[in-house]
């Protein structure tokens, strides 16, 4: 059954393909969590179901939450049901790949170089997380010629989707060599392995308990991750300020929701763009420098003192009419 204007659509209307992927990334969620028990082994000094644990969390929240953003699409819906189908199938290619590198062979899977079957199965994994930044872009574009009823939730879904396409977009930064393998490629060498997760040090040092990003330099993981899961942020800001509505009369008209979510999605970019900056000068994010913290500090206040003008027209308004 298709949305008919209330966002809480039942389940069966949504993408299948997506669904089906989100039950896989649970069912693995599980796996993972009975092989972190019983399972000793570690890669790159972490468990070795750390990451598939953290794939299927990451992967299987985000298709459901793109199955729902596609009950939302109006015109051209088979587009984009085949853009949710090719996502579902390139990501879950990745992950099934990821399950096949690491647990049953053994090898790190990014970035790795090493044999012939390591270069084929990274460029696999490359090219499916390449069709899924393709498909969100085209999503985007689809969401721009949609019309909701709630103005404040169309624009919570374009900002999402604009930024998780944004934050996949932040992982290209990551394929490029890090000083060590620059220095086997300056001498002629081949490196086993090309490009890294972390700045200014060598991926597998300290790093902060089960995320494993980086306390000791920068890492790209965090601007990457908080980018493609701006599209569940957006839209919980969306609900979220929909449920304040109830008690706070302000907020009942869905333009100055609207203008909230638009200031939330700028100051969630203004954050990606202060992760992505800190982490490419190799700065941990558990010991930032004074110009990250005065960087963080104003945009919190630009933010802050945004939405306060946002709300207080209606505010007056309201006053007035008492």
């Amino acid at each position: 059954m298709a949305d008919k204007g209330n966002p809480l659509v039942t389940l069966r209307g949504w993408h299948r393909p997506l669904v089906v992927l989100a039950g896989a990334m649970g069912v693995l969620c599980a796996v993972s969590l009975l092989g972190l028990l019983l399972d000793d082994r570690t890669l790159v000094n972490a468990p070795i179901w750390l990451k598939p644990l953290k794939f299927s969390v990451s992967v299987g929240t985000y298709a459901l939450t793109l199955a729902w953003l596609l009950t939302h699409v109006r015109r051209a819906r088979r587009a984009g049901w085949w853009f949710g189908t090719v996502f579902a199938a390139g990501i879950g290619a990745d992950v099934a790949l990821i399950v096949v590198q690491m647990i049953f062979r053994g090898h790190t899977l990014h970035f790795n170089k090493a044999t012939p079957a390591d270069i084929m199965i990274n460029n696999v994994v490359a090219g499916g997380a390449y069709a899924a930044w393709l498909m969100t872009a085209a999503v985007v574009v689809l969401l721009l010629f949609q019309r909701l009823p709630d103005r404040a939730l169309n624009s919570a879904l374009r900002w999402g989707t604009a930024l998780a396409l944004a934050g996949m977009g932040v992982a290209m930064l990551m394929f490029s060599p890090s000083p060590a393998q620059q220095a086997v490629l300056d001498a002629g060498g081949r490196p086993a392995t090309f490009g890294a997760h972390s700045v200014g040090v060598e991926d597998g040092g300290p790093g902060l308990p089960v995320l494993g990003w980086s306390t000791v330099g920068g890492d790209l993981r965090i601007p990457h991750f908080a980018g493609i899961h701006g599209l569940q942020v957006l839209p919980l800001v969306a609900f979220g300020l929909l449920v304040l509505a109830r008690r706070y009369p302000v907020l009942a008209d869905d333009i100055v929701r609207r203008r909230l979510v638009r200031i939330a999605g700028a100051g969630y970019a203004g954050l990606l763009v202060l992760l992505t900056w800190q982490a490419q000068r190799g700065q941990s994010i558990v010991h930032p420098d004074f110009w990250t913290l005065a960087a963080g500090f104003a945009l919190a206040a630009v933010v802050v003192a945004a939405g306060a003008v946002a709300v207080r027209p209606s505010a007056e308004i309201l006053r007035s009419a008492r």
